[in-house]
């Protein structure tokens, strides 16, 4: 067989509205919740026997939102770890960009509610199509001592952020936006100090500017 057809069982809600800002990995923001809405013909209940017994899932999904620049997929890419400026193979990447447009996250199952998932972690879209969910399973899955490649750990935090009291903002909310922000979620090719920045995030657009280590949030609108 050289080809299937994938289809949808469930779209991604989250916080997110738009591409700028997501974590570029699962898990590296934890505070940040969403929902896995499955979609018919899979709203079924009997599907979800026994997943309230894992803590973490696999998501198969799909790059909804991203187009080639070229219309085309490319064999290198630039990957933001390396500062956007070394070329790599695109197998040797989780690139968005290329010839199937799927990705694979790995995130916390916080609870089953009705024929909804509560997840913690996603690097997703609001609104990103959803292919298949597995569990994580420690013993098949985690090989801590595996080499990878250019990529020497997880991701530090980058900045100091500030995110002034007065704003209209509750704990939860604060908490995932620091996540998000102190990674520094701005192009790894780009640094101005003082240009402002938006992003999409809790159905409001956050205005930020980073200068001299610190992200400050301006506004929420």
């Amino acid at each position: 067989m050289d080809e299937i057809t994938i289809k949808p069982v469930a779209y991604y809600r989250g916080p997110f509205g738009g591409k700028f800002g997501i974590p570029r990995q699962s898990a590296l923001a934890p505070a940040v919740e969403g929902r896995i809405v499955f979609a018919a013909p899979y709203r079924v209940r009997e599907a979800l026997r026994g997943l309230e017994g894992f803590e973490r899932l696999w998501l198969m999904w799909g790059f909804s939102a991203n187009k080639p620049a070229k219309g085309e997929w490319q064999p290198t890419v630039r990957p933001p770890r390396l500062g956007g400026n070394a070329a790599m193979g695109v197998w040797a990447t989780r690139s968005p960009y290329r010839p199937n447009p799927l990705g694979l996250s790995c995130v916390e199952l916080v609870r089953v509610d009705g024929m909804e998932l509560v997840v913690r972690g996603a690097d997703l879209m609001d609104g990103t199509p959803i292919y298949d969910i597995k569990p994580y399973i420690p013993y098949a899955d985690a090989y801590p001592e595996a080499r990878s490649g250019f990529v020497s750990g997880a991701p530090q935090a980058l900045l100091k952020v500030d995110i002034p009291e007065d704003l209209p903002l509750d704990a939860m909310q604060r908490e995932a936006l620091t996540q998000v922000l102190e990674l520094d979620p701005r192009p790894a090719y780009q640094d101005a100090p003082g240009k402002e920045y938006g992003m999409s995030i809790f159905n409001k657009n956050i205005r930020f500017r980073v200068q001299d280590g610190t992200v400050t949030v301006l506004s929420v609108e």
